[in-house]
């Protein structure tokens, strides 16, 4: 049974994304007693990783949906990742304005999806 598109594509870019803000924002936590240019070198290595899943997600998902489809679903699928690992892993509160940007973003979904 073949998988389709959509879920091929949300699954390699949720696994993407958490790589994707671990080498953006984990360094803030983890590595904030090294130099910067420590944290650069282990940001892009784990980089690495977020474009080997990246790429094919996005190279799949294009094969049915547009440009700015693709574009629109991973600002989704950041917010999804982003949240929980602000609020669990950097301790930060969580914030009414988590929800309304999520609101806002399944606006975007829907108004980019509509056809």
């Amino acid at each position: 049974m073949q998988i389709p598109v959509i879920a091929q594509t949300t699954g390699l870019l949720i696994m993407s994304n958490v790589f994707m803000t671990i080498a953006w924002y984990g360094h803030l936590k983890s590595l904030s007693d090294k130099p910067w240019w420590i944290a650069a070198v282990i940001s892009w290595a784990i980089a690495l990783f977020e474009y080997l899943l990246q790429v094919p997600a996005n190279r799949i998902g294009y094969t049915e949906y547009s440009l700015a489809q693709l574009k629109i679903l991973q600002e989704a699928l950041t917010l999804i990742v982003f949240v929980p690992f602000a609020v669990f892993f950097m301790g930060q509160p969580f914030k009414l304005d988590y929800v309304w940007a999520a609101l806002c973003l399944v606006g975007a979904v829907y108004f980019i999806f509509r056809s």
